[in-house]
């Protein structure tokens, strides 16, 4: 695989552009970017030429994620007010307003099937479900605490829950935290399984591969990008190359590359059969906080895509083959 810039738009937002993701194809469009800022905006984007299709409103505070269902209709951000807006990705109609304490808002994530919204929740230690057909809370789960020799051990503080992910079955949900923590939960049994060690700065995104329900993908402010048996509850691989945090990550849809960006400015692409760095783009002039790469499907979609949004206010635009 190797990627190619296509286009970037500068000043895509007003302040810095902290989350991306991809709006799937329905029946009647292909499909959208979606991208949200520090400005307080949610904007959707045409998928091949970044032409705006509309700009989306309803948070006081700046947005720190963006998630969109796997069918394409509805689509979810979270914001530093301490809210989650539900909207119709079409209308732009609020479906639902899901409020939380204060810093207890961070990354959100539909479930493969759509039937589940996970929200990490930040200071709650916590990764709040939320039910896509009543918008009710319908799960909490929480990270125990490690038990530590003394009460004042930093080991035994409580988790700030920065990033979630679910496995493809979604049978699995893993989820980072501010002090490098990961933790994998059983959803089914809202059980909590194991932590997984390697990491000791923050873990702000994380994912699965696409094709193996085991394998999880995580990205660290230590630098690294590590792979995980998440089942197992073993570290597989631990790659470097970023010359600092690695703020966001995300794998392609056939499973054989990982994207990250980087407070570095740059976005590295890693062959996951070499496990090693084998590309380095450096579109951006300053920290590099989301990376996506465009799911299969839509009739118009012939090619791979690659997004990436920056403190620079920029989108990025990359095809590969």
């Amino acid at each position: 695989m190797k990627l190619a810039a296509l286009k970037s738009v500068d000043n895509a937002h007003d302040e810095s552009v902290w989350a991306v993701t991809w709006v799937p194809a329905t029946s009647s469009r292909s499909p959208l970017l979606l991208t949200g800022s520090l400005d307080e905006t949610v904007r959707l984007w045409r998928s091949d030429d970044l032409v705006p299709e509309r700009t989306n409103t309803g948070h006081c505070l700046g947005v720190a994620s963006v998630a969109a269902h796997p069918l394409g209709s509805i689509a979810a951000s979270s914001s530093l007010d301490s809210f989650v807006r539900v909207f119709d990705v079409d209308s732009n109609a609020t479906i639902a307003t899901l409020e939380a304490p204060p810093s207890e808002v961070w990354q959100l994530k539909f479930d493969p099937k759509g039937s589940i919204l996970a929200v990490a929740g930040g200071s709650s230690a916590s990764v709040k479900l939320w039910d896509t057909s009543t918008w009710e809370l319908v799960a909490t789960l929480s990270i125990p605490r490690p038990e530590g020799p003394k009460p004042t051990d930093r080991s035994s503080s409580k988790k700030f829950v920065l990033s979630v992910a679910w496995s493809p079955d979604g049978k699995r949900l893993a989820c980072g935290s501010m002090d490098g923590t990961l933790s994998v939960f059983d959803v089914a049994r809202g059980k909590f399984l194991h932590h997984l060690e390697g990491h000791h700065m923050p873990v702000r995104s994380l994912a699965y591969s696409p094709y193996d329900p085991r394998l999880l993908f995580t990205a660290s402010d230590d630098a690294h990008v590590h792979m995980y048996d998440a089942d197992g509850g073993s570290l597989v691989s631990s790659m470097s190359g970023h010359a600092s945090w690695v703020l966001c990550l995300d794998v392609s849809p056939d499973g054989s590359a990982v994207a990250t960006g980087s407070s570095d400015k740059t976005v590295r692409l890693w062959d996951l059969n070499m496990r090693a760095a084998v590309q380095t783009m450096s579109n951006h002039t300053d920290q590099v906080w989301g990376v996506a790469f465009r799911p299969p499907g839509g009739s118009n979609v012939r090619v791979g895509r690659l997004a990436s949004v920056s403190d620079d206010k920029s989108i990025t635009l990359y095809d590969y083959s």
